[in-house]
């Protein structure tokens, strides 16, 4: 199996994988209703995959999970387990197992997203840049699948949303089994080393780069999060409140965070070109406006929305990858574990205080201006990665590109 034919199995493996994700999510405000359910507590069918992904990346690292078992077989094992946690959401009666599931999907999606990565870098050494890119656009896609099913089910088959995005997730690690190595590329996992973390965060260049990253995750997984509602919000304050809009707000919002894969593939594709400074500025710079914008639209036709929200979601997951490279590029050559492990752990974290916060936004200001708050993000971003680009460690990003 060449090159090309490994990256294109391993895409689809790891769309299906990661679809659990965002499976409660998407039918979020069918159980907010069965389960009684406040915004803010709904908030947290999200926020706790959220820190099962930073624990299962930390125990992960600490552990070398990627290195002790073949990378292929710790994706499989943890779609697997995925499934088995997305089930047991189907399953529950109440939020607080709910919660419990969902903190397990985090922490067994850790084993899909970042070996995943590991396996598409065993197979590039040319062109590794684009082939992360797709991968990652794959997991865009993934991730905004469950509103797709949501949109083709009625809303009291919330059930079905989650058992399709089970079964998904372990076709997916099956599938991943038919790579037939982890690549003749592949290279032992960076060691992680927690005494090494003041060093690595008080280094400039990867300080920078880590805030660059900080300001995107600021933004990405809020606005993926509440989509379904700020369109549904807007499509009441267009209609009569009490329209039925959830099948046409997930349906949008499928459209919306699925766009990202395209995204991924142009970041992908020029960062290594371009430079990864000016390719995540443009990206933030796209983002942060559209986010500051979006009120604007707020209760006029889809058809005047929409093509904003594209916008918006192409370029908000654009610059992800880039991130994660440049740390990699930037921190000393012995902590680039304990760098990388770092980032994903403070983003992710991060992620949970703005889920948390734009509902509580949304309360007090309405949702036509709740989402501008992400703007904050890019905002901070931009400036943070165009203060890289003006020092001399720039010169270490993609070949000297920047």
């Amino acid at each position: 199996m060449n090159a090309r034919r490994v990256l294109a199995v391993l895409a689809i493996a790891e769309l299906l994988a990661m679809t659990p994700w965002f499976s409660a999510s998407a039918v979020a405000p069918t159980l907010a209703r069965v389960w009684q359910l406040s915004p803010v507590t709904t908030a947290w069918l999200t926020i706790s995959v959220q820190l099962g992904f930073v624990a299962g990346a930390l125990v992960s690292a600490i552990f070398t999970f990627a290195d002790r078992l073949s990378a292929r077989r710790l994706v499989a094992g943890s779609a697997a387990l995925a499934a088995i946690a997305t089930l047991g959401v189907a399953a529950s009666s109440g939020i607080t197992l709910g919660i419990a599931c969902r903190l397990l999907t985090g922490a067994a999606l850790a084993g899909v997203y970042p070996p995943g990565m590991k396996i598409a870098a065993g197979w590039f050494k040319e062109g590794r840049g684009l082939a992360i890119g797709i991968l990652v656009g794959a997991l865009t896609l993934g991730s905004a699948s469950p509103h797709l099913v949501r949109w083709a089910v009625s809303p009291a088959a919330w059930r079905i949303v989650l058992i399709v995005a089970a079964l998904s997730a372990l076709a997916g690690g099956l599938l991943v089994l038919l790579v037939p190595n982890d690549g003749p590329f592949a290279a032992p996992s960076p060691p992680f080393d927690l005494a090494a973390a003041p060093r690595i965060l008080k280094d400039r260049g990867v300080l920078l780069a880590n805030l660059g990253y900080l300001g995107h995750m600021w933004e990405l997984y809020a606005m993926w999060t509440w989509m379904a509602v700020f369109v549904a919000a807007s499509e009441h304050a267009r209609r009569a409140a009490d329209a039925d809009v959830t099948g046409l707000a997930a349906l949008v919002t499928f459209a919306v965070v699925g766009s990202g894969a395209i995204g991924c593939w142009l970041g992908g594709n020029y960062a290594d070109r371009w430079g990864r400074t000016l390719v995540t500025s443009t990206a933030m710079v796209v983002s942060g406006t559209c986010a500051s914008a979006v009120g604007l639209l707020f209760g006029a036709p889809l058809v005047a929305l929409i093509p904003l929200l594209l916008v918006w979601g192409i370029s908000v997951v654009a610059d992800s990858a880039q991130f994660s490279a440049a740390v990699s590029e930037l921190a000393p050559r012995d902590y680039v574990g304990t760098a990388l492990t770092l980032q994903t752990s403070l983003g992710f974290l991060l992620t949970c205080a703005t889920i948390y916060m734009l509902p509580k936004v949304a309360a007090a200001i309405g949702w036509r201006w709740s989402m501008s708050v992400l703007a904050i993000g890019p905002a901070l971003g931009v400036w943070a990665m165009l203060a890289l680009r003006r020092r001399p460690e720039a010169l270490r990003l993609a070949g000297g590109a920047r």
